[in-house]
Order: structure tokens, then C-alpha cells, then sequence
């Protein structure tokens, strides 16, 4: 014997050993029946009234569903109040018409044996025929071994009545007791690992037992049963025979996804067992599963605390360069880095590998600034977008370094090394990723927020417009999610996904009322709580796995279709979550919001972001600006060049003179270098004339005169300032000699 066939021998009989001790003993049964109320392996009955088997497809049971397809798939209410006679195998077998004969019947309603004795009596009218008694007085057959049949069997060599013997036989003459079983098994729910090798049976029951443990998922005895078939047909005694890529590739195709799920995590379950978790045993493997590595960080919006991901290191070709990268990723894992960023680090490491290869390269002595260089232009070439591109050389180059300052490999060359203007500058993004109004109107409409099917999804749509949130933190918010201020006022308490962080932004009262609502529905479908306010509606056993921002997504396609939303073009809108935060952020900008509050309701680390929305808005009243006509005191057209070298310099003259001018009705167009000898023309006019009925409109100029000269003092802009001084003086005293003039009566004329 091999030392390596010894060392799998030992390792499975250690395997046998930890099963025999792991099991318990509710679940080391051949035949597993949970619990028809468990959350878990859940089964709901058949729908129709006094069947007990379990639903297979729309609340019936397999053969109720048979029956209602046969019947043109009638309607079910319809289907239900007449579902015709109890289904195969449920139903009482009738016994022979004869009284007091409890035999099953075989022809013209009699049993065999007075069918025998009806024939030879010649055939009579059975109602009139004197039938002999059967059996003889003091010798009553035994009943059918069935528990569901009253039956007489029909001799001393049989175990069966009849009907069911011959059911039996067609069987094939199986064992009579596990054709009882089946019998009682038939549209049950039940796990059969009945005819599996002793470990495999172990195995299966190990993993019922995780599943049941664990109470995620919802997994029906059927799923289990045909993971069960699949074991059953690749002829193994145990699980681990077979890689997860190689069961993949058996039940790949034309099966449905559950039950090979259900498969690959006992199988996980079980090497988890033998092998034991932690980085001692998975760093020497190419394929991490980083739901063994302890001590990682998990995205916040995982539906499960450690989900199934990989690292597939087998795709760097170079060994040596695969365990640098190892070493690199183990190091940055166990320092916080998230998993995603560990793909990012991994993907650029597999492009570094491949370019070797095609620069003939094989050793890290090798790879020098000149080398470098030119995979920077085989990064340019390839596919994808600024940021791919980008990940590639700038995780390349921080791996580079964590070799020199770890000296995991003194052969690296010092001139291996990357600087700051080998990326490229990300591309200036221009175009406003905000939602125009007339599409806002539609999607806030009473009346097409009542079409969503889901309440959940009507709320986390809600909360996405009026908060500004990112979708992975409405998706993660917590159960008890409301706090107060000291005046009782509201606050959304959330999980910054992206800063990593806890942060609070006001609501209003409809808000909070509506995200009670959500609570006290949870609460009525998980009575025992749970700790998340938006749970998965399907496989949620106990209620913790949130809501995927992916099946939001996928809701909120079909919702837009249903609402047939359009942009001003009349084409269906296509819009993502993210594009309400950018809609949300450009209104507060356009209320004159301060920038700074808007910083800390969108949570933004630094205003940069927050600017962004600013020179958006800025964008939008330039291009309202350009589109509108424009003419001076001499009646001329004004045209701005949009495109042309002066246009962003025309802009920001006019845009100055509109926020330190406070014309009524028009424009200031003089260049700000230049002292203005007209502020307002109008006003300090020797010939202007006004009266009683323009106050509201004086009065209204003089406060934003006022405002703008305490800002521009403020600021330091003594030029605006002094240029809207006189303006303000000339309007006080127009003001108060109106005012006064207003009140005072008028004299009468009278005639002499």
C-alpha cells in the first residue's frame, strides 16, 4: 500500500470516528421525519382538505397538481371546492359487497374467493345469491400489514391483502417491511438514507444536523432527497471522493440549484470536520474558501455571516508568484482588508502572471523598471474601464512593496517599482447622474408607490429618495433603526457601508410611521423577533438574512415596468438605486442648502464629494442659462459661446454678476474687474419714479440688498459691498417717504 493511499485511509477512518461523535441522536435515524411546524426542513400539507401530504407545486401536493393539470387547470378555488376522491395511496380500498366479507375485491364487487364460487353457482343475480360465509366460524384471517388497510389477507403464506400484494409484487418482491415504510413514506416529509453506505449515511445526517443547527435556509425534505439521489447515482461511499468542481460538472445541467447546494455544503461540512478551519489548513490550498478563515472581514450586506467565497489562486501560472501572492493577501486579509479589495488585489496579480508568460519571464530577479514599463502599456491594452485599469498597477505596485519591506524575496530589483504619473488621471465625469424632475414626479406618484406588490420594497424606496441612503445600507438597516432627539424629532440610524461607520439623518413623520408598519409586519411572521428591519422574504428560516440589494434591484425593474415610467422622450426609464442619492443631494444644493449640511446628511467623508453635486447643479442653471433668450437695453440678441474658448469665462461673469446683483428683472454683465458707475440702474436714476403700490417689491429688493451687503462685508468684497450701499440708501428713503405719504390723509380741495 501507497503512503499516500495509508494517509487517506487514516483520514477517513479519523472522519468515521468524528461523525460518530458529532451526530446526536434525533438525527442518527435511517429515516429523518422533522417536525411538520420546523422552520427549517419545512412542509407545509397539501392544501386540499384532509390530504396530509406534503405541497409540491401552487400549495398541492404532486398528485393533486397531476389531477388539476388534468383538468385544464381550472381555477384553484374552483379546483379546490372539488378535488374528487383522496389520491393513490391514501384512499380506503373497497372490500367485497358481500356482508361480513372484509376481502378485496376482484370482480363484479366480490373478493376472489366468492367470485370463484359466483361462477361456479352458475352466475346468479348476486343481489338474490345466497353466498357462502367466508371464512369458516372461529378462523378470521389476518388483516393486511399495511397500519392504512383493514383488509383481509388472502392465505397463511401472505402479508398483504390482494390489492396491496399485487402492488407489492409489481414492486418487485422487495423486502415486505421496507415496502411499509415506503408505503407510510409515500408524500410524506422525510429524508430516506436507507441502502447508503454507513459513512455516507453519517455524512447526510451530520449535514441535516449543521442545517438544522444553523436555521438559515428553508429546506424542504425533497431538496434532500434528491441531493440523497445524486450521491446514490455516482456509486461513492462517502462525499469527499468527489471535489466541489467535479460534483458541479455531474449535476450541472438540468437540475434544479437547491438540492445541489444542500450537497456541496454537507460535503463543506464534512471536510470541515475532518480537516479542521483556520489558515494553517487553507493557505497551502489554490482555491481559499474564506468562509473557514476566522478573523476576516465580511461585507456588511453578506445575507450570511461567513458566505461562501474564493480565492482561485490557481489561475497565476508561475509558482513562485503564487506563493508571493499568498503570503501578500494572507497579510492584508488578517489587517482588515475587505474581500472585495482581496479580489481586486488577486485579479491584478493574475494579469501581472499572464504578461509574464507572454513576456517570456520566469524569474522575480527579473522584472526591473523596463519590464514594468511595458506592462503598464499591456494593461492599457486591455479591456475595461479607468478604474480596472487603475486596481491592476496600483495593487501591483503595493505588492511589490510588501515584498521589499517584508524581505520575502531579496532578489527583487529596487528599480521594480511604480510612480505616481505611470496611471493615468481618472477622466472628468461631466454628465449629472441625477433624475429629472419629470421622472421624480412618476416614481413618487401615491398611486404608483401603491402598485409595489411588496410593502418592504414600496419602504426601502421610499427611504433611498427622501434619505439619500446607498442602497447597502437601507438593505442593512437594523431592526430598532429609529432614535429621538430631545424634542422627539426622528432619526434614521444606519450602517455606513462604504466609510464603515454608524450615522443618523433626519426623517419625517410619514417615514417613521411607515417604517413601524414595517416593524410590526416582521414581528407577526417572526413572532420571536429578529434583528434586521428588512428580512429575505423566501429560505429565512430564522428570520437574519437580510434583503439583498440584488432582489431589490430585480424588484425594482419589474415595478418600473409596471408603472411604464418614461423619461420627457417618452422611452422607459432604466435607473439604479444609486441615481436617487445623486437626485436627493442636487435638491438640497438647488434650496441653497449649505454645502456643509449637505456633507453631513450624505455622510461624506470630506466635501469633495459634496462639491461634486454643487458643480453638477452649477451645470444645469449654465445650460438653462445658454438655452434661454437673452437681450440688452438696446433690444439686441446676447448670445454665450458654450463650446468656444471664452464660454466658461462668459459663464463665470455672468454667474457673478447674478449672486452680487440684485436686479429685479434681468442680468448684470460687467466684468468683475470694473467698478460699476449704474448699481442698479433704475434706482440711482435722478428721473426714476415709483409709488405706493411697488412696496411689497421695494421692500422685498431692500432685504436682499441688505443680505447681500452684510455677505459681501463679511467676505471682504468692499466693491460689491459700496457698489450696493447706495442702492440700499436710496431704497430707505423711498421706503419710509411712502410709507409715510401712505398713511397720512389727504387734504380736500374745496371750491371758493
Amino acid at each position: 500500500m501507497t503512503v499516500a493511499a495509508l494517509t487517506t485511509g487514516r483520514r477517513q477512518a479519523g472522519l468515521l470516528e468524528k461523525l460518530l461523535a458529532a451526530v446526536r441522536a434525533e438525527f442518527r435515524t435511517e429515516i429523518y421525519r422533522p417536525d411538520p411546524a420546523d422552520p427549517v426542513f419545512v412542509a407545509p400539507q397539501c392544501a386540499v382538505a384532509g390530504c396530509d401530504r406534503v405541497v409540491s407545486q401552487r400549495g398541492l401536493c404532486n398528485g393533486h397538481v397531476i389531477r388539476w393539470r388534468h383538468r385544464g387547470r381550472p381555477v384553484m378555488e374552483d379546483f379546490l371546492a372539488d378535488p374528487g376522491p383522496p389520491v393513490r395511496g391514501r384512499q380506503v380500498l373497497p372490500s367485497c359487497r358481500i356482508g361480513g366479507c372484509r376481502y378485496g375485491r376482484f370482480g363484479k364487487g366480490l373478493c376472489c374467493k366468492h367470485y370463484d364460487r359466483w361462477v361456479r353457482a352458475g352466475r346468479p343475480d348476486i343481489d338474490h345469491w345466497h353466498a357462502p360465509t367466508l371464512p369458516a366460524v372461529g378462523a378470521v384471517p389476518a388483516e393486511c400489514r399495511l397500519p392504512f388497510c383493514s383488509l383481509w389477507v388472502e392465505g397463511p403464506e401472505k402479508v398483504f391483502c390482494q390489492q396491496h400484494h399485487e402492488r407489492w409484487t409489481r414492486a418487485g418482491h422487495r423486502d415486505a417491511e421496507r415496502f411499509i415504510v415506503d408505503c407510510e413514506l409515500n408524500g410524506i416529509a422525510a429524508v430516506d438514507l436507507r441502502g447508503l453506505p454507513a459513512q455516507l449515511t453519517l455524512e447526510f445526517q451530520y449535514g441535516l444536523q449543521c442545517r438544522a443547527d444553523a436555521r438559515r435556509r428553508t429546506t424542504p425534505a425533497r431538496y434532500v432527497m434528491q441531493a440523497v439521489r445524486h450521491a446514490q447515482a455516482a456509486g461513492i461511499a462517502s462525499l469527499l471522493e468527489l471535489s466541489e468542481e467535479q460534483w458541479r460538472q455531474r449535476v450541472r445541467t438540468g437540475q434544479v440549484r437547491a438540492p445541489v447546494l444542500f450537497l456541496l455544503e454537507v460535503r463543506d461540512a464534512v471536510e470541515l470536520l475532518r480537516d479542521g478551519a483556520g489558515w494553517e489548513t487553507e493557505f497551502g490550498r489554490d482555491v481559499w474558501r474564506l468562509e473557514r478563515l476566522p478573523g476576516i472581514t465580511t461585507p456588511a450586506t453578506a445575507t450570511v455571516p461567513r458566505p461562501r467565497v474564493r480565492l482561485h489562486f490557481e489561475r497565476i501560472p508561475q509558482p513562485w508568484l503564487r506563493d508571493l501572492a499568498k503570503r501578500w493577501l494572507r497579510l492584508r486579509l488578517t489587517s482588515g482588508l475587505s474581500i472585495t479589495a482581496a479580489h481586486t488585489g488577486l485579479d491584478a496579480l493574475v494579469c501581472f502572471g499572464g504578461f509574464l508568460v507572454h513576456a517570456g519571464v520566469d524569474r522575480l530577479a527579473d522584472i526591473d523598471r523596463p519590464l514594468l514599463e511595458r506592462h503598464l502599456a499591456h494593461v492599457a491594452s486591455q479591456h475595461g474601464g479607468h478604474g480596472l485599469k487603475k486596481g491592476r498597477i496600483s495593487n501591483l505596485n503595493l505588492f511589490l512593496q510588501a515584498i521589499r519591506q517584508n524581505r520575502w524575496d531579496d532578489s527583487l530589483p529596487g528599480t521594480a517599482a511604480f510612480y505616481p504619473g505611470d496611471i493615468p488621471p481618472a477622466p472628468a465625469a461631466t454628465i449629472s447622474r441625477r433624475l429629472a424632475e419629470h421622472v421624480m414626479a412618476q416614481v413618487e406618484s401615491e398611486a404608483n408607490l401603491d402598485r409595489w406588490h411588496d410593502p418592504a420594497g414600496r419602504l426601502v424606496t421610499l427611504i433611498l429618495v427622501r434619505t439619500g441612503l446607498r442602497i447597502s445600507s437601507v438593505v442593512c438597516l437594523d431592526f430598532d433603526c429609529l432614535v429621538h432627539d430631545g424634542q422627539g424629532a426622528a432619526y434614521l440610524r444606519y450602517f455606513n457601508t462604504k466609510m464603515k461607520r454608524e450615522a443618523a439623518v433626519p426623517i419625517d413623520e410619514h417615514l417613521e410611521r411607515v417604517i413601524h408598519e414595517q416593524q410590526r409586519r416582521v414581528l407577526d411572521r417572526w413572532p420571536d423577533g429578529t434583528g434586521v428591519l428588512f428580512p429575505r422574504r423566501h429560505a429565512n428560516a430564522s428570520g437574519q438574512l437580510r434583503l439583498s440589494d440584488s432582489s431589490y434591484r430585480q424588484m425594482l425593474r419589474r415595478w418600473l415596468v409596471a408603472c411604464d415610467i418614461r423619461d420627457e422622450h417618452g422611452q422607459p426609464v432604466h435607473l439604479t438605486p444609486h441615481q436617487w442619492r445623486h437626485t436627493f443631494a442636487c435638491r438640497l444644493i438647488n434650496r441653497d442648502v449649505p454645502q456643509e449640511v449637505v456633507r453631513i446628511l450624505l455622510d461624506h467623508e470630506s466635501s469633495r464629494m459634496t462639491a461634486h453635486y454643487a458643480r453638477i447643479t452649477d451645470q444645469t442653471v449654465r445650460r438653462r442659462w445658454e438655452a434661454a433668450m437673452k437681450v440688452n437695453i438696446k433690444g439686441e440678441h446676447v448670445a454665450l459661446t458654450a463650446d468656444g474658448p471664452l464660454g466658461q469665462a462668459q459663464w463665470a461673469k455672468t454667474r457673478y454678476g447674478i449672486a452680487t446683483q440684485t436686479l429685479p428683472n434681468g442680468y448684470c454683465g460687467l466684468p468683475v474687474q470694473k467698478l460699476c458707475p449704474h448699481a442698479n440702474a433704475c434706482l440711482t436714476c435722478p428721473v426714476f419714479l415709483t409709488g405706493p403700490e411697488f412696496l411689497p417689491e421695494l421692500r422685498d429688493q431692500r432685504t436682499r440688498t441688505l443680505t447681500l451687503i452684510d455677505n459681501a462685508t463679511n467676505c471682504g468684497h468692499t466693491r460689491v459691498a459700496e457698489m450696493n450701499q447706495q442702492v440700499a440708501d436710496n431704497l430707505d428713503r423711498m421706503i419710509s417717504e411712502l410709507e409715510t405719504g401712505h398713511h397720512e390723509p389727504q387734504e380736500t380741495t374745496h371750491a371758493s
